[in-house]
């Protein structure tokens, strides 16, 4: 074939057709992953050497650095795009950069703009490739992600991929390794013993190419590239001059390709002093500069190095960086780590991590933070309490809430020391907020009471304001919702004064959860005014948590649609900015929402295993538990034990509260009515005095299934206060409308009439609600019903791998190559719980990919289970 390629026609004439359908306007997402060494360079070379007419090639490679370039693959780009583009990668704002991004590709007639080595990749340089192909339909382009298979699960662009490997125009290419007529093909006159090669290399076209390029000059051996691969690279190495070994040693070092002018300054003689190296397939030299032929060749020249030469091309590559005045931040610091320069690490990586956070890539963020502070001891004492509360913000926002708590009080011990109470103030709020999130309330409640003392005579009217809403914040969340109300409105009194929209945001944020909380619809407007000013001053945070509280409110309220569309928007904004710490917990409302319509494999996938930050963890427990006892799985109570356990650490009513009426079902449903009441009692008188509706409905209804009548407001509409009023027929029909079937069978389930035991029982047995099930039947029973339903003779809850039934439906859909697009379809469900399942899937098979899930589950015969 023309490129020159073997066994890779039906590749390249894919990534051809992608690239011919966005010159018509048909955008494509191309998804080239495959082991290292397979090829894919090579055919975004190929694809690059001869485009479709009308279609430009745009190509930016991730590197493999100690902590990436913020965008360091579209940076790459700076000179071939147009000025617009060019200069917002030069400044990193975001926002900028993806809008410009998008026009960028919108306003030309085709464009392939491909991301080598997405593995490596930042967060934002993630974020930017999500923000394109969410809006590929729309652009004349395909983007083209390049990627190694070998991602733990735990791997950033593992999520991504979740998002991306769905919907009609996402082609998935994973070149497969070379046949043995092949490597016969390429081993042809080489004087290699062609099967030798094959079993060597696997197939594997990199290491076939370099053993037929250095044949007669490696020997055995074994590693993950193999030690045969290694000796041929450093024997071709080693035959040339030492001059040019010298140089090429001095490039390895540079994890990406070497523009002229730091060539020229590392290289005496440029490209020509590298020729040998050139014709002896060690690097590709061009006008752009010079880079190596495979990054395994780049790795096993530098693996070579003794420490000693390692460190002294480090510290050539960073002088020969600030000589020519490059002052890329992540580039140096990469570079005085290597060299163990500290004074250049000091001096860049504040910049690099703040470079970082301004362009949204908060892990790379902490990382350079991380790096600063490692020498804690050069830094001024004002300029390290910066670092550590910068470091805290950016620990905070990935979820890493312990390490921002140890931040922040290292920042807050160094504000006392400096007397500013401004800055001490501000400091506090933000510890107060850190040690919440961490689960230590007490400490929380601590520095936000200190916090509104400091600034009340600070002179400073905005972050007095912030601090009251803070403690209105912390008083919301333990339901203590009069002092919440009266400290959000004094917040938003000064706010509203001094124009400050970000304080604004926050207190209306906490007075319209209050209001929600009371069953006042005003809260939703004041909640969605709250994140639309949050957005307009890029306040993720306070946007995100308008979203999550109105949700949760929502959910309280048993108004699922509603709180359905709201919850895709918050999404959305979260997936999107990266705020892990709200995407699981907007993930954890997904849950709850799939447990209230009693869709229990899809609660599952969003809970297991339960995320790490304790109040998230503390839902995600209650929700499992509750689905196994729904269903009568095993484990539900260890579940509901630890997640009691935790929720009475956190001490929060809106912990503790739905782990008891949770506990008080599971009880009830053994016939344990003394227990149930024990369990839900104290949690109900504590809702009644905090004036917690939906809550107190929920255990009063529990209460009277117990035995305990309660007197209930007689105009709650709440569904459980019509239920624990005893107006079964009333209460069905609203949980019928609310799109909650558990809930309706459990109220027609109360009925006199066997008729709607019947009814109730065709629910619960459609659903698969076990325990409930058993109940009704024996009432039927007792009533002396002799027509009864039988139910589901089986009801397969698992298998040796722990997949539930909907994921081996999911599974053996991923077998006949659906997307989960598709499979969402097949199966009636959204992508977004797809995309969960899926990962459940890879997670429970121990994979990593679609296609190893599959190998393993025809290995082990689940397929046909």
């Amino acid at each position: 074939m023309g490129s020159g390629l073997l066994e890779r026609d039906r590749e390249l004439d894919e990534l051809r057709v992608a690239a011919s359908d966005a010159a018509m306007g048909r955008g494509r997402v191309v998804l080239l992953h495959g082991e290292a060494g397979i090829g894919k360079s090579s055919l975004v070379n190929a694809l690059r050497a001869a485009p479709p007419d009308g279609v430009r090639v745009l190509v930016g490679a991730c590197d493999a650095m100690s902590t990436p370039r913020p965008l360091g693959p579209l940076r790459d780009l700076a000179r071939s795009v147009g000025p617009s583009l060019g200069a917002a990668l030069r400044s990193g704002d975001r926002e900028d950069v993806f809008a410009t991004l998008r026009d960028e590709l919108a306003d030309a007639s085709g464009t392939v703009l491909v991301i080598e080595d997405a593995h490596w990749a930042d967060e934002a340089t993630l974020d930017a490739v999500r923000f394109l192909a969410r809006r590929i339909d729309e652009l004349p382009a395909a983007l083209v992600v390049t990627y190694r298979d070998e991602l733990d699960r735990d791997h950033p662009l593992g999520r991504l991929l979740g998002d991306l490997g769905h919907g009609d125009r996402v082609i998935r290419i994973a070149p497969r390794r070379l046949t043995p007529t092949a490597v016969d093909a390429l081993t042809a006159g080489s004087g290699l013993d062609a099967g030798r090669v094959f079993a060597t290399t696997a197939g594997n076209p990199y290491f076939v190419s370099e053993l037929v390029a250095s044949a007669g000059e490696s020997s055995a051996g074994e590693s993950g590239v193999p030690q045969t691969v290694v000796d041929a690279i450093t024997g071709r190495l080693r035959r040339l001059e030492s001059s040019t070994q010298d140089h090429v040693e001095q490039l390895a070092v540079v994890p990406s390709a070497v523009d002229p002018e730091l060539l020229a300054r590392l290289v005496p003689g440029s490209a020509g002093a590298l020729r040998a190296a050139e014709e002896g397939g060690l690097l590709d030299v061009s006008p752009e500069g010079v880079r190596f032929r495979h990054e395994l060749t780049r790795r096993a020249v530098v693996d070579a190095l003794p420490a000693s030469r390692r460190i002294e091309l480090e510290r050539a590559v960073l002088a020969a960086l600030l000589d020519a005045g490059i002052s890329d931040p992540a580039r140096l610091v990469h570079h005085a780590l290597g060299a163990g320069d500290v004074d250049a690490v000091v001096a860049w990586a504040p910049a690099a991590a703040r470079d970082a956070a301004t362009s949204g890539a908060h892990r790379q963020s902490a990382a350079h933070y991380a790096a600063a502070l490692a020498h804690a001891d050069r830094y001024e004492t004002a300029e390290l309490a910066d670092l550590f509360e910068e470091f805290a913000i950016e620990s905070y926002t990935i979820g890493a809430a312990s390490a921002a708590v140890s931040a922040q009080v290292r920042a807050v011990a160094l504000r006392r020391e400096l007397g500013d109470a401004r800055r001490l103030g501000a400091s506090l709020r933000w510890l107060s907020r850190f040690d919440w999130f961490d689960g230590h309330r007490s400490d929380a409640e601590a520095a936000a009471r200190e916090a509104s003392a400091v600034l009340a005579d600070a002179g400073d009217e905005g972050l007095y304001a912030m601090a009251l809403s803070n403690e209105a914040q912390l008083a919301l969340l333990a339901h203590d919702t009069e002092r919440a109300l009266d400290l959000a409105a004094r917040a938003i009194a000064i706010s509203r004064e001094t124009g400050d929209h970000r304080v604004l945001s926050h207190a209306l944020n906490n007075h319209g959860t209050g209001l929600m909380f009371l069953g006042d619809d005003d809260g939703i407007g004041e909640l969605l005014e709250a994140a639309e000013a949050a957005l307009g001053v890029d306040d993720i945070e306070d946007a995100a948590r308008a979203f999550v509280n109105l949700v949760w409110a929502l959910l309280d309220q048993y108004r699922l649609e509603v709180a359905d569309q709201h919850l895709s928007r918050a999404m959305e904004l979260t997936e999107r900015s990266e705020f892990i710490g709200f995407a699981t917990y907007q993930r954890m409302e997904q849950a709850r929402l799939e447990l209230a319509r009693a869709r229990w494999d899809e609660a599952l996938a969003l809970v297991e295993p339960p995320p790490g930050m304790p109040h998230a963890r503390c839902v995600a427990l209650t929700v499992a538990g509750t689905v196994r006892l729904r269903r009568g799985d095993e484990g539900a109570d260890a579940l509901l034990d630890e997640a009691n356990r935790l929720a009475a650490e956190l001490g929060e009513l809106q912990r503790m509260g739905p782990v008891a009426a949770a506990r008080a079902e599971a009880a009830l449903l053994r016939g344990d009515a003394v227990a149930a009441l024990a369990i839900a009692r104290p949690e109900f008188d504590e809702a009644d005095r905090r004036r917690a509706p939906a809550l107190r409905a929920e255990l009063a209804y529990l209460l009277r299934r117990a035995g305990d009548d309660l007197a209930v407001p007689p105009d709650d509409p709440h569904p459980f206060s019509i239920q624990a009023r005893g107006d079964w027929r009333a209460a069905a029909e609203a949980w019928h409308a609310a799109g909650a079937p558990y809930h309706e069978a459990a109220a027609l389930a109360e009925s006199p009439d066997p008729a709607d035991l019947v009814e109730a029982l065709a629910i619960l047995d459609r659903i698969g609600a076990v325990p409930l099930a058993r109940k009704v039947r024996a009432d039927l029973r007792e009533r002396g019903v002799r027509s009864i339903p039988r139910g589901p003779t089986s009801l397969t809850r698992g298998n040796p791998d722990g997949l539930t039934d909907r994921q081996l439906d999911v599974l053996r859909l991923l077998a006949d190559g659906l997307t989960n697009a598709e499979i969402a379809d097949r199966l009636v469900l959204s992508v977004r719980t797809v995309d969960s399942h899926v990962a459940a899937v890879l997670a429970k098979l121990g994979v990593a990919s679609r296609q190893e899930a599959v190998r393993i589950a025809e290995e082990r015969d689940l397929l046909s289970t």
